[in-house]
């Protein structure tokens, strides 16, 4: 057994600056039949109107992820950080006993887009922390985000790894979960082999002892979500 999420099923808002699309049940969007998987609470594929975005508020015990896809972000928070977070760059911030922060995006002419993940941590009242970088591709998959900061991913507070699938047209893929669970998230482009087709917005979510090959049809960017069973 599998799980299935269709992009065209997922929640939805558009507040006119802000499109967002819910893999998981958010603010006012709720079904009980997709609260996350293991300790993955939130994906929203969020769009941003040029020179808008999140006024400041607060966030408390939770391990938040950006991932950008197009154009940049302007981070801001309550410990000090002010960054630009461009397409391809991941950031990670730390919640922890409690911080206050902003996003927006950073040009005033086009739009940014990004995924807004959040993860449970695996410790609450830690203090505040924040981590970004630039990661360039190096396999077919890379670990943007690890336990430890392998290999010069960006470390989460969490038995949690996430990496960037990026494939040519042709190019097969396989993923495995052994005693753990996972979760693929496309971005855009196809995979797909006799029995699924997956394009941009989809997900799948793998159980234990599940392995699945994949192909691309076209270029193909994707997250992997490597996760506990809980």
């Amino acid at each position: 057994m599998r799980y299935r999420r269709p992009s065209t099923e997922r929640g939805k808002a558009d507040f006119g600056w802000l499109r967002s699309f819910h893999t998981f049940s958010f603010g006012r969007y709720y079904d009980p039949e997709h609260m996350g998987m293991s300790v993955l609470r939130v994906i929203n594929d969020d769009t941003v109107a040029p020179g808008r975005g999140f006024d400041t508020h607060g966030h408390q015990d939770m391990e938040i992820v950006s991932y950008v896809v197009d154009g940049a972000l302007v981070h801001k928070d309550s410990t000090g950080n002010v960054h630009t977070i461009p397409a391809g760059d991941v950031q990670r911030m730390s919640a922890g006993k409690g911080i206050m922060h902003s996003e927006y995006n950073a040009s005033s002419t086009q739009v940014a887009k990004f995924l807004q993940i959040w993860i449970l941590p695996s410790e609450t009242g830690i203090d505040p922390a924040y981590e970004q970088k630039t990661i360039p591709q190096t396999d077919d998959m890379t670990p943007l985000v690890t336990p430890s900061g392998v290999n010069g991913s960006v470390r989460i507070h969490q038995d949690v790894s996430i990496y960037r699938v990026l494939l040519d047209n042709g190019k097969p893929v396989t993923f495995s979960t052994g005693h753990r669970m996972g979760y693929l998230h496309l971005i855009h482009g196809t995979l797909q082999d006799d029995m699924i087709s997956l394009s941009g917005g989809d997900g799948l979510g793998l159980y234990q002892q599940d392995t699945l090959t994949l192909r691309a049809q076209g270029s193909v960017e994707a997250l992997w979500f490597d996760l506990p069973v809980i």
